[in-house]
């Protein structure tokens, strides 16, 4: 005598929307501390040149590291051009380029990961032992490399961090897919006769997408300094064109001279994303973690 499975209800909602992006209310005060600020940032990027009140790159020598008066709020580098001015156009780069290097990371770990667990197997041992290949490169040296061959400037810098970030993304969301892939939902979707581009894209991955935006806040606080450290060293983001990394390395000589302005101003304003990042992206990875359980 053969056993019937229970039929599948054609319009059945396997996926848990309770594992979708965390919400911030669950994150505290801090949570929503942070988010303010980052908010503040984003603000910042998109308007800071229609803010600024005068010309970055304009050099006034006579102004040379002379503080605040009139309207120059916080006074002139040792160019004489006006830090305000330079740091609202220096937001622009200073979070355009993590915001690529996090986009770019996100979408190839997450393909990856998903695939991995979907088809396991032989594509999944392969695909991991290149995983572990990649994690012996540090980011900020596949940078410095980039760079090296195809010319100093932000792109090369930001595909190449996004490259050395990948593995991370991947690794971590494997695990997750794992879980997911085990779920009766999926096995209830398999029975339905969808395809698995179908289940990975409208099901799995949207189980995931909370841990996805988790990983990506904390990738994004990581390239902030890295991509500042490489505009630091030259390698970046070029003078005269203002960026919070290129006005940290500028201010050294001030800072030398007594007027360490521009490079606090520069450095104050790299560690308070990062750490608003950081605050909100530990946050939102306890939430996920705690959703997929």
């Amino acid at each position: 005598m053969s056993v019937v499975a229970p039929p599948v209800p054609a319009h059945a909602e396997p996926v848990d929307r309770r594992r979708g992006i965390p919400g911030l209310r669950g994150t505290g005060v801090i949570g929503h501390a942070c988010a303010a600020v980052l908010l503040l940032a984003v603000l910042i990027a998109l308007f800071g040149p229609f803010l600024a009140p005068h010309d970055p790159e304009q050099v006034q020598l006579k102004y040379s590291f002379v503080g605040p008066f009139e309207y120059h709020y916080l006074g002139f580098d040792g160019q004489g051009r006006d830090l305000l001015s330079r740091l609202l156009w220096g937001a622009r780069t200073a979070l355009l380029g993590p915001l690529v290097v996090v986009l770019l990371a996100m979408s190839v770990g997450t393909f990856i990961a998903i695939t991995c667990a979907w088809l396991r197997g032989l594509f999944d041992s392969v695909a991991s032992a290149f995983l572990d290949v990649l994690f012996v490169f540090p980011g900020i040296l596949l940078a410095v490399l980039a760079t090296a061959v195809f010319g100093a400037g932000l792109l090369a810098a930001s595909i190449a961090l996004a490259f050395a970030y990948t593995p991370y993304v991947a690794r971590v969301l494997r695990s997750a897919s794992l879980r997911e892939r085990h779920q009766p939902y999926i096995a209830a979707l398999e029975v339905q006769g969808q395809s698995s581009t179908r289940i990975c894209g409208l099901h799995l991955a949207p189980n995931v997408l909370g841990l996805i935006v988790a990983q990506g806040t904390i990738l994004f606080s990581y390239a902030v300094v890295d991509l500042a450290a490489i505009s630091f060293l030259g390698l970046g983001v070029q003078s005269p064109q203002a960026d919070w990394g290129v006005m940290v390395s500028e201010g050294r000589s001030g800072v030398l001279q007594g007027y360490p302005a521009e490079s606090l101003a520069a450095g104050l304003c790299i560690v308070t994303v990062v750490i608003a990042v950081n605050l909100l992206g530990e946050r939102l990875a306890d939430r996920a973690q705690g959703g997929t359980r």
